[in-house]
């Protein structure tokens, strides 16, 4: 027994030791900074200057936050409706016994294993551009004022960048809904088709209430990626004081902790604030969600 034990603590201790250094390490020292005042992230310790919640009252007063987390939240909130709805109905479809699914799977997923730049790139080059967008000619062709229509500009810029980035979040949850539908039994559909229910009607009942343990985990895969929200909302953004329709918390993360807008102070200090914020973003959410959807003892 004592060899057993001291052989699972040379297995674990290099791993513990991982652990500590490269994750509890940095996410401790990024709460302990968001109460101090610290212009770059690798400053001693002994410069930091402590200054309480100034930090977080700093941010909630100034407008490029707020604007960055009106859009985060938008994004969140009809982004999650698009996609969510999308991704189910898709799952719905190709699970129901239609001809070629693996083909629409592949074709519908495609866009999750392109990278964002090379995504967002296309989208803004062939489909967004004003001159040689397809938008652009199509509503040419048509004849339609729609044509003379910048997206890339405005507040229609937020949509498009939505649109966008839905396009190209759909296959993997509609992939994570596939997989809960087909957790389901085969002979329950088949007694309620006996039973005379119709197809929206089994979908309804029987699909929907069974998928509540699958909702969750896909609310909460998005809570995560739209708090995580970046790469899109880079590309999409131009300098940070003259574009605000399009800037995401992480964006003004990195901006003020690298300075990287000349119109920006650096500190890292407000950076971290915003990153704790954001942890407690999703720490909220997720806490909401475990309390609104209550998964039932329902078998498969």
């Amino acid at each position: 027994m004592k060899d057993t034990k001291k052989m699972i603590i040379c297995f674990l201790t290099p791993a513990l030791l991982f652990f500590v250094t490269i994750f509890l390490y940095p996410v401790c020292r990024t709460i302990v900074m968001s109460f101090f005042e610290a212009e770059g992230v690798s400053d001693s310790i002994s410069t930091w200057q402590f200054v309480g919640l100034q930090n977080y009252q700093k941010l909630f007063s100034t407008s490029i936050f707020l604007d960055s987390m009106a859009n985060m939240l938008k994004i969140w909130f009809f982004g999650g409706l698009i996609v969510m709805s999308i991704s189910l109905l898709f799952a719905a479809i190709l699970t129901s016994g239609v001809k070629f699914k693996g083909f629409y799977k592949a074709v519908v997923y495609i866009p999750n294993i392109i990278n964002a730049v090379a995504m967002s790139t296309m989208w803004i080059t062939a489909v967004f551009n004003k001159r040689f967008g397809f938008l652009h000619n199509f509503f040419d062709w048509l004849g339609s004022d729609l044509a003379k229509v910048d997206y890339m500009s405005g507040s229609i810029k937020f949509w498009t960048l939505l649109v966008a980035f839905c396009f190209g979040s759909v296959g993997y949850y509609m992939l994570i809904f596939m997989s809960g539908i087909e957790r389901v039994s085969g002979d329950i559909y088949e007694a309620a088709t006996i039973d005379g229910a119709s197809k929206v009607c089994q979908f309804g009942r029987i699909t929907l209430p069974l998928l509540r343990g699958v909702m969750k985990t896909c609310m909460t895969f998005w809570t995560i990626g739209v708090v995580g929200f970046f790469v899109w909302s880079q590309m999409w953004s131009a300098p940070l004081q003259s574009e605000l329709t399009t800037i995401t918390p992480f964006i003004y993360m990195y901006n003020v902790t690298f300075g990287t807008q000349g119109n920006t102070e650096r500190s890292a200090s407000l950076g971290a604030a915003v990153g704790v914020l954001m942890a407690l973003v999703v720490l909220l959410v997720f806490f909401i969600i475990n309390k609104a959807v209550k998964e039932d003892d329902s078998e498969f």
